[in-house]
């Protein structure tokens, strides 16, 4: 708003001064960046994440298997975890003592978490494993994987709005000390003589 406010000293006034003119080009190409690089730059930014967000999408989903897991014994309760792809935060989840089959066909036996309230011996429940059969996290799924895509690309052009802001602020601000000096330069030289008689003052 402020780079747009900066316009206004492209009017016509016969007290215009020439940082008055710097300081409306400085607005407006602040302006014409706002407007046109920090959507272009959101924009690259959001299809390159999206490009390699869906990428991994498919890597994990070609790497990571769903298996069934045999409960051997419990281990008392999981504290609780947030995890934010699948919405399961309030999930009662129990650390059990589990046996499974890899993908790969080796047997596997370890602890393990299982979305089971009171596991019991011989309860099954899945869990997401790697080609070997060590336990792994879920596969990143498309629509996750779009919305951080989005969400970065926001980001970028939040950041370069923020970065251009910045920018114009930053030239201002010298702009205005180098005014200040300047007038305190000439006060300086008319200062002695300021007041007196046949000084024209």
């Amino acid at each position: 708003m402020r780079a747009i406010r900066g316009l206004w000293r492209w009017r016509r006034n016969p007290l215009r001064r020439a940082t008055d003119m710097a300081e409306a080009w400085v607005a407006l190409v602040a302006l014409v960046l706002v407007t046109v690089a920090a959507p272009v730059i959101g924009c690259l930014v959001g299809v390159a994440a999206q490009d390699s967000l869906q990428r991994s999408v498919r890597e994990q989903q070609h790497s990571r298997h769903l298996v069934t897991a045999t409960v051997v014994r419990g281990l008392g309760r999981a504290p609780t975890e947030t995890d934010p792809d699948t919405g399961t935060a309030h999930d009662v989840r129990s650390r059990v003592l589990a046996d499974w089959t890899a993908p790969d066909g080796t047997r596997q036996h370890g602890a393990a978490l299982a979305n089971l309230k009171s596991p019991h011996a011989g309860d099954h429940f899945r869990l997401w494993t790697d080609p070997h059969g060590r336990i792994t996290t879920r596969p990143l799924d498309s629509p996750t994987a779009t919305t951080h895509a989005v969400l970065a690309g926001f980001g970028a052009a939040l950041l370069t709005v923020g970065l251009v802001e910045s920018g114009r602020r930053l030239i201002v601000w010298r702009m205005v000390r180098r005014r200040y000096a300047r007038w305190d330069q000439a006060w300086d030289r008319a200062g002695p003589d300021w007041g007196k008689a046949g000084t024209g003052s």
